[in-house]
């Protein structure tokens, strides 16, 4: 532990970050365990020695591998326990230090999280997704020119095809891919650089989502994260020194990419008005449906006490990544805060909720307890959330609380 920690502090200087990405500025970063939580280069903290971290201990703010405010300031944080080897450790930290780089930068091409949450599992977009995704990844590998072209020229011309089809959602794929696909790209050379592997492999081992068809289509959202890293690989080849401007421009990284790449394709639209849905599409979209039903099926399965919470709740935070939509309701995998009688609750396990209009407005909220609530007048205490004001009623060990109104 001790030895990463030091090892970080010495490899992260903004000297070693602009390898990756002219301009990289590094703002705050934590690494995190159980108990504590060791903090770098936030300016809270600055009559500390050089070279030095602050020892704190871990409170509800730590949660996952993301950005924060901690302290009206950006920093990165990462969970320890979730790598086991410096390369991973290393590259991931470079990975939410460049999302800190992108907030001072003023970056605000962020999409909205509904779309992804409730995106179409149409045959026919899924299907044309999945063409464009492999001539993305075979567009980057490809060494003979006619071929790069041809294989470029297919994928913009599919994805101008989809725009058509599921509109709003493609501009949020676009948006995922613009914010996630660079700091994906900083990963991949932070990696590199620390592994003792080949490039060839290690850009196979990031390269696997983008061409895993019934991984990318069960999860869209992290699926834009690959396909955002391979335009960057491929705008270094198309244009250099593209980074130096993606900052000043409002355009996502496909327009970018296709502005920058115009003179590399030659626009010939292939129409696919008329194609046969193959049956691996099919198959593919099952494959993504059965694993939702099981992921809820596994929760409603799970051994303790049902409580559900019905009236005005709002969702204050939760983690995009970890969400699954199905039948107006989402498992929340990670970990939600919820807005309660204007009091805020962090409730980290599997919860699901039901939503009406946006997902940040709930209707109801269910999940599993292992310990009965502690019961008074008008509230229910619960282990590790707080105490929750309102009526409710009880029956054999399960609860039903009604919040705000009643």
């Amino acid at each position: 532990m001790t030895n990463y920690l030091n090892r970080i502090i010495q490899e992260l200087v903004e000297e070693n970050l602009e390898n990756y990405w002219p301009g990289f500025e590094m703002v705050a970063y934590a690494l995190y365990d159980n108990c504590n939580v060791y903090l770098y280069n936030h300016p809270k903290f600055k009559g500390n020695k050089q070279n030095t971290y602050q020892i704190l201990k871990r409170d509800e703010q730590f949660n996952g591998c993301t950005l924060i405010l901690y302290e009206e300031y950006p920093t990165a944080i990462v969970d320890l326990q979730l790598y086991g080897d410096y390369e991973s450790l290393f590259s991931i930290l470079v990975h939410e230090l460049f999302h800190g780089y992108q907030y001072i930068k003023g970056e605000n091409r962020f999409p909205d999280e509904l779309l992804g949450v409730t995106y179409p599992l149409s045959n026919e977009n899924v299907q044309l997704r999945n063409l464009e995704r492999m001539n993305l990844y075979n567009a980057l590998l490809e060494k003979n020119t006619l071929k790069k072209k041809e294989y470029l020229n297919t994928f913009i011309e599919l994805k101008e095809k989809r725009a058509a089809i599921i509109n709003d959602y493609l501009i949020y794929e676009n948006l995922i891919e613009s914010v996630e696909g660079p700091a994906w790209y900083v990963e991949l050379k932070a990696y590199e650089e620390k592994s003792s592997l080949e490039y060839g492999s290690v850009l196979q081992n990031y390269g696997q989502s983008l061409i895993n068809k019934y991984e990318s289509t069960s999860n869209i959202r992290r699926s834009c994260y690959s396909s955002g890293l391979f335009m960057c690989l491929l705008l270094d080849e198309l244009s250099p020194g593209w980074k130096e401007d993606f900052f000043g421009t409002e355009e996502t990284l496909y327009d970018f990419f296709k502005r920058l790449s115009a003179n590399f394709i030659k626009s010939n639209l292939i129409d696919y008005r008329e194609f046969e849905i193959s049956s691996e599409t099919e198959e593919v979209i099952i494959f993504a449906l059965e694993n939702r039903k099981k992921e809820f099926k596994k929760f409603n399965e799970q051994k303790g006490i049902l409580l559900s919470i019905e009236g005005e709740i709002t969702a204050k935070s939760f983690d995009p990544m970890n969400i699954i939509f199905l039948e107006e309701k989402l498992l929340h995998k990670n970990f939600i805060k919820v807005r309660i009688n204007n009091e805020d609750y962090l409730i980290q396990q599997h919860v699901i909720t039901d939503f009406k209009g946006r997902l940040q407005d709930i209707k109801k909220l269910h999940l599993i307890l292992k310990d009965k609530p502690i019961e008074n007048i008008d509230s229910l205490v619960v282990e590790g959330v707080g105490e929750i004001k309102g009526r409710y009623l009880k029956r054999e060990n399960n609860y039903h609380l009604f919040v705000n109104k009643y």
